[in-house]
């Protein structure tokens, strides 16, 4: 009995041995272990890694003793991609040409020619009859054609005590130009004392015009500020496209204006496309009142001559005409010629050989020559020579270079 009984705890513990065996190992993890996973698992939600769920995880390589190896954090050493390719370098060929092309302005002049004693415009010249000199040097001549273009003018009238004894002939005087206009013909007047004054902008209603001319009866002030008043109608002028014309009337004479005469000067040559034409009063009124004292005493002080002088530069040098009329009667006449003048006229081209960009100001003078190259001569028809005057704006400004 005693046998028995000891034979069974010995079976008991033989079978639970075997069990023991059949089971799996499952190893235990250590705090160092835990700590490692979790930095393993920080590591990688910092580098941007998304870790896949416990339950979809591949079981990783495992050590002798059961433990898990932790693969070192993997570094992308993969090189960076190649530069591109550089731009392959064409050689030139040899013994090539190149060239340059050089923007040369093409200088236009506007010429009348005209006979002194009747100051009728001369007709039918050829190319070849006109020689372009341009600070002495000739120049080729890219054409010539006559035209009779549309008029864009300014009549500027000095409005001041003197002109209240020839208002109304001027006004008679200028309705007779006036008639003469054209459809596309814009003609603005204005008017200068102490300031100066638009009676009407530019329009082809000759109502309107013969309204503004109206409205002059009697003048306020004595004093004539011209040259600022031709300073601020050429500034006008330059904002106005195409061919422009100024009439001045008045007696030349210049009292308080800010500017000087070689300020006014500069103005006229720096304004391009621009002619003046001119209609001194101051002889006209010298031989109605002078010698007789009241006015004319009044202005003993004062040169007519010389503010005579200075319309006519203003004329000859923008290529227009001026008079010094001494009667009332020579003004229908005088706007005949300034209309005829403007109408008929030739127009010449040249591209200048002087291409610097410098900014100098060149003189131009146009000749008339012969089929051999001599001043051209003119005659009647019953072969009288006949003078004449060719009449255009004396030189331009180069353009300035640029920076």
């Amino acid at each position: 009995m005693m046998t028995h009984s000891n034979r069974t705890p010995s079976k008991l513990l033989l079978l639970l041995s075997a069990l023991l065996f059949a089971l799996p190992a499952v190893p235990a993890q250590t705090d160092a272990q835990q700590s490692s996973g979790a930095s393993t698992q920080q590591n990688g939600t910092q580098n941007g890694t998304q870790q896949q769920p416990q339950d979809q995880a591949e079981p990783g390589p495992t050590t002798d003793n059961g433990g898990i190896i932790v693969r070192k954090k993997s570094t992308d050493n993969t090189p960076p991609p190649p530069p591109a390719p550089a731009e392959p370098k064409v050689k030139n060929p040899d013994n090539a040409t190149y060239s340059l092309r050089v923007d040369v302005p093409v200088v236009r002049l506007d010429v009348n020619v005209i006979l002194d004693k009747t100051h009728q415009f001369v007709p039918g010249l050829k190319p070849g009859n006109f020689l372009i000199l341009e600070d002495g040097v000739p120049q080729t001549i890219t054409s010539v054609r006559t035209t009779q273009a549309p008029i864009t003018a300014v009549m500027l009238l000095e409005f001041a005590a003197n002109s209240y004894y020839y208002i109304y002939d001027m006004q008679n005087a200028a309705y007779t130009f006036f008639q003469t206009l054209k459809p596309d013909d814009y003609v603005a007047v204005m008017t200068y004392d102490l300031k100066t004054h638009i009676l009407t902008d530019f329009t082809n209603n000759k109502d309107i015009i013969a309204q503004a001319l109206q409205s002059l009866v009697i003048p306020t002030f004595s004093d004539t500020d011209m040259f600022d008043a031709l300073y601020e109608t050429l500034d006008r002028l330059s904002r106005v496209p195409g061919r422009k014309y100024v009439i001045l009337i008045g007696t030349g004479r210049d009292t308080f204006s800010k500017l000087t005469l070689d300020k006014m000067l500069a103005k006229i040559k720096a304004t391009p496309n621009v002619t003046i034409f001119t209609i001194g009063t101051g002889a006209w009124l010298n031989e109605m009142y002078g010698g007789q004292g009241g006015m004319m005493s009044s202005m003993r002080d004062l040169n007519y001559l010389q503010a005579q002088n200075q319309l006519k530069t203003f004329a000859a040098m923008t290529g227009g005409l001026s008079f010094s009329p001494v009667f009332q009667g020579e003004l229908p006449d005088i706007f005949n010629q300034i209309n005829a003048s403007i109408r008929n006229q030739y127009v010449l081209t040249y591209r200048p050989t002087n291409t610097a960009d410098n900014g100098a100001y060149r003189h131009v003078k146009v000749l008339l020559v012969d089929n051999e190259g001599h001043p051209l001569r003119m005659q009647d028809e019953k072969g009288k020579p006949q003078k004449y005057s060719i009449i255009t704006r004396d030189g331009y400004y180069a353009k300035l270079p640029v920076e």
